[in-house]
């Protein structure tokens, strides 16, 4: 293994071999990010798409690293609300069910293309058309429905019937009229078409070409925000990671205006106090702990608001110590109460790591005519809006909270993970951090490790926990709701780790389908 170029963990078999695809023909980690991200489009539909936005943190063989930050943009002026298409739809994940909102209204301004070509000139290796070569045939042959994105298409069912042109993209080959099923064959060739369109034109065609021209009459004909100039002023941003430690490792994650860092960050020193020195995983004071620390998360998010959105105060504020002092006061045990993402973590062989998060939202319904292209409803994203649908602040890039990370562990090693999850993300990447680095566990049970998740006053909390962790929460938590299995409501944490011996290990989390694929 330790003559291998590179490896790849991710949320599909096929996203996976794109780029361990594109590592055996020449290219680097970051060249294998962005095929697999294109991948993704085709084998993940509904977590991410070419009209979505994302982040990603890389860093160089050298050490060296910087966050791309090619998530979506608020327009620069609102519609009058009456005039706004605007809807909401009932998600039904078999154990509880999410309400979120669609529409051409829900249109914020798409970054993921501007993201990838801008990474691709400052980190690629291959010729662009090279790397999405892996995506163009995919599309083209298509990909058989597995038991997990059937689940997602029949949770967004009522997404998918919404739109007559997004519909045909999930109609089942075989049965008109019924949504595709388990073992068909999905195809998108309008997609194929457009990467090879991409490759040959560019970012342009989105931004400013016949594609942004169609979006924006689209857009101002049926009730969207987004106009040309909208599309026009896309900027991809260039960030420093935010840099904390814990566990005796370097910790670099996704920096403000995105919140969700700087909350893991803030978990995490709170826990490294709060977690028993002696305790053991899922026994009591490891729940505990986890469940005190989320609870200080969530209070701390809605107390500090518009200050976590820039870097300075937000590490002032949150990882201060007298802040953390406070905190470790006012949330002790007896006084705690009063959405489609895709990750992509690859190494090679030179130490370049890339930790990629991107997202849809769940998509608005609207798909861009002739491309295949659905687009994304980031402004229907109640975790992206927490004043309230339609009270958006214009023209400046919204708030995730996508986390991708790289750990420099204390032994040498690299470790690169992130998660979808909406604001599942921060619970489940503090979990997996706190079971490699705390309790030592291997990278794949760190992944696969029963996970829980506090919102509001309701914990979920998957099967697996000790019998006397689950009598002592029955008695604190005012809404328990038990899973009797890994679902992907909790999340999908893929990641890597490359060794300073230059050797390779990967996990993907199966509640996403996560795969692992070595070039």
């Amino acid at each position: 293994m330790s003559q291998a170029l590179g490896i790849a963990a991710t949320g599909h078999a096929e996203t996976s071999r794109a780029a361990a695809e594109i590592l055996r023909a020449g290219g680097n980690a970051f060249d294998a990010a962005i095929g697999a991200l294109a991948s993704a489009c085709v084998a993940e539909p509904l977590m991410v798409s070419l009209a979505g936005g994302g982040f990603l943190l890389a860093r160089t063989g050298d050490g060296k690293a910087r966050v791309y930050d090619f998530f979506c943009q608020t327009p620069a002026r609102k519609r009058p609300e009456p005039e706004v298409d605007f809807f909401p739809i009932v998600a039904n994940f078999g154990e509880d069910t999410q309400e979120f909102h669609m529409g051409m209204g829900a249109m914020a301004v798409p970054g993921c293309v501007a993201g990838i070509f801008r990474a691709h000139r400052d980190l690629g290796r291959m010729p662009m058309a090279d790397v999405l070569a892996p995506a163009i045939e995919l599309a083209r042959q298509g990909v058989r429905m597995d038991t997990l994105q059937h689940y997602i298409v029949r949770i967004l069912e009522a997404l998918l019937r919404a739109d007559r042109a997004l519909f045909e993209l999930f109609e089942s080959p075989s049965r008109p009229g019924e949504l595709i099923g388990i073992g068909e064959i999905l195809r998108n060739p309008a997609l194929a078409d457009a990467f090879e369109h991409l490759a040959h034109s560019g970012e342009e065609l989105l931004y400013r070409g016949d594609w942004a021209e169609q979006l924006a009459r689209d857009s101002a004909e049926c009730g969207g925000h987004l106009t040309l100039a909208d599309l026009a002023a896309y900027r991809v941003e260039l960030r420093n990671p935010l840099r904390f430690s814990h566990g005796g490792a370097h910790c670099l994650i996704n920096p403000p205006p995105s919140p969700g860092g700087c909350l893991i960050a803030f978990v995490l020193a709170l826990l490294s106090e709060w977690l028993p020195r002696d305790s053991h995983w899922g026994e009591p004071g490891h729940v505990r702990a986890l469940v005190r620390a989320f609870r200080a998360a969530s209070l701390a998010r809605e107390e500090n608001g518009e200050q976590l959105l820039t870097q300075e105060d937000a590490l002032l504020l949150l990882l201060g110590r007298e802040n953390l002092a406070r905190w470790r006061r006012e949330v002790q045990w007896d006084n705690l109460f009063s959405r489609g993402t895709t990750h992509i973590s690859i190494a090679d062989r030179a130490g370049n790591v890339a930790s990629l998060t991107a997202s849809n939202g769940e998509g608005n319904t609207y798909v861009l005519p002739g491309t295949g292209i659905i687009l994304n409803n980031m402004l229907g994203e109640e975790d992206l809006n927490p004043g309230g649908f339609h009270r958006w602040r214009e023209n400046c890039r919204l708030a995730s909270m996508m986390s991708p990370m790289i750990a420099e562990c204390a032994d040498g090693s690299v470790l690169a993970l992130g998660t979808g999850g909406s604001n599942r993300i921060r619970s489940a990447m503090c979990q997996v951090l706190v079971n490699i680095l705390d309790f030592g566990l291997p990278l794949s049970a760190a992944v696969e490790a029963p996970r829980l998740h506090l919102e509001q006053e309701q914990l979920s909390i998957e099967a697996g926990f000790a019998e006397s962790a689950l009598r002592e929460l029955g008695g604190k938590v005012p809404a328990l709701h038990e899973w009797p299995a890994l679902n992907l409501f909790f999340g999908g944490v893929h990641s890597v780790r490359f060794s300073a011996q230059g050797r390779f290990e990967g996990a993907g989390d199966p509640r996403r389908g996560g795969t692992v694929a070595i070039a």
